[in-house]
């Protein structure tokens, strides 16, 4: 398995920072560091020297980390990285790589320090950097999940009665959609940043050959990014299911290298089922339509989670639960959103950010994070993931959503 980004990145670091003559893994004027004492001390010394750098950040690494940290410390960004990475933590995690990927806290920080309009700031660019790197992960998991502390453990995953949830709005007056998805990581593959192209081919070869079994009303088709054709292109951006290349805060996070290879696209002959392939997570599986009956979506969702699982085991920890490339997204992983037209509430919004806030959801624009609301129509999802089952998640959705239209019908 191939090297974390950054070790592709460093001689581009270097030459960014106008250090052209300096290799990736040597000092001034390219010659190898160390070469000295391997002449003289021979194989033994070598081989000391090799695991030690195995175990080292690079200087270019090192002195990148140094800039952005100082330039987040001094800019006015409201990121949960900024808020948690002090001195003391960022001076004890600089030198640290993951054993297995040898992934550094560049990789882990580089999307928040070149944005610093991040509300987060951070990805994990392979599982074990949720351990490397806990000093940061550990107290942005608690504030964005609502007080997940690190004493704390997910619960094993409970779907619930899926027959419990009915229509939150059976007159279809507020809500135009519903959409209910999870994301998963494939076991034994890292994150983006650290996938070799051909790992990327790999998987989506076993995601294709997976869904292509699913039957009933999940039966449907795959459709690979790569080689396309345009009428195909064309009917997926219509119905609003093509996903594009990674923004500013994936681009920056190195998550979408090699593109549009190993990345695909599945759905049902319905259009309500939908599966991402090597997106932002490995899989991001969708159940939505049009309306507002959660109970049908969620049932749908919850059986194709587990058919899907029967055939691909997913990377799980004992804490964290599901585990995937962002620490907003971990523990159930479930987003249970609804497009929802509240237009008396929308002129209040300081209203509906409150009652958002009691029922721990989340307010974003109508095309999802980074937007504005148009015509008063809101994307608005459950927010916390972590130390509570499937169920809570999505019921936590539910009764905010049904409070919501209650207070604009009686505005």
């Amino acid at each position: 398995m191939g090297l974390c980004a950054s070790k592709d990145k460093k001689e581009k670091v270097i030459e960014g920072d106008g250090g052209a003559t300096a290799t990736a893994n040597g000092g001034a004027g390219g010659e190898p560091n160390g070469s000295a004492t391997a002449a003289a001390g021979g194989a033994s010394d070598e081989a000391a020297a090799q695991g030690k750098q195995d175990t080292m950040v690079d200087a270019a690494v090192l002195a990148k980390l140094e800039e952005g940290f100082a330039k987040l410390a001094a800019s006015d960004s409201k990121s949960l990285l900024k808020k948690y990475l002090t001195k003391e933590v960022f001076d004890n995690l600089k030198n640290k790589v993951t054993p297995t990927f040898k992934s550094t806290l560049l990789d882990v920080i580089q999307s928040g320090l070149e944005n610093h309009d991040s509300g987060v700031g951070i990805y994990a660019p392979d599982a074990e950097a949720y351990t490397v790197f806990a000093d940061l992960f550990d107290p942005i998991i608690e504030d964005y999940h609502g007080g997940f502390k690190k004493t704390d453990k997910h619960p094993a995953s409970d779907f619930g009665d899926v027959s419990s949830f009915g229509n939150v709005d059976p007159t279809n007056e507020y809500v135009i959609s519903t959409r209910v998805r999870c994301g998963r990581s494939m076991q034994g593959y890292p994150f983006n940043p650290c996938l070799t192209e051909a790992q990327y081919k790999e998987m989506e070869s076993k995601v294709s050959s997976t869904l292509s079994g699913l039957e009933g009303e999940l039966k449907g088709k795959f459709y690979p990014l790569t080689g396309m054709e345009k009428a195909v292109q064309q009917q997926l951006i219509d119905d609003h299911f093509l996903f594009k290349e990674g923004d500013r805060f994936l681009q920056a996070a190195n998550a979408c290298r090699y593109w549009p290879s190993g990345r695909g696209i599945y759905h049902n002959d319905n259009k309500t089922f939908l599966v991402w392939c090597n997106e932002e997570d490995h899989l991001r599986i969708i159940s939505m339509q049009q309306g507002g009956d959660l109970g049908e979506i969620y049932r749908r969702l919850t059986t194709a989670v587990n058919e899907i699982e029967k055939r691909v085991p997913f990377s799980h920890d004992d804490r964290l639960g599901f585990l995937t490339f962002c620490p907003t997204n971990l523990g159930t992983t479930i987003r249970a959103s609804v497009h929802i037209k509240v237009p008396k509430l929308a002129s209040n919004k300081a209203k509906l950010e409150e009652v958002a806030a009691k029922y721990n959801l989340q307010v974003r624009g109508t095309r999802g994070e980074h937007t504005e609301a148009e015509g008063g129509v809101y994307d608005i999802s459950n927010k916390r993931r972590m130390g509570l089952t499937e169920y809570q998640a999505v019921k936590e959705m539910y009764d905010g959503i049904t409070e919501l239209i209650k207070l604009e019908k009686s505005l």
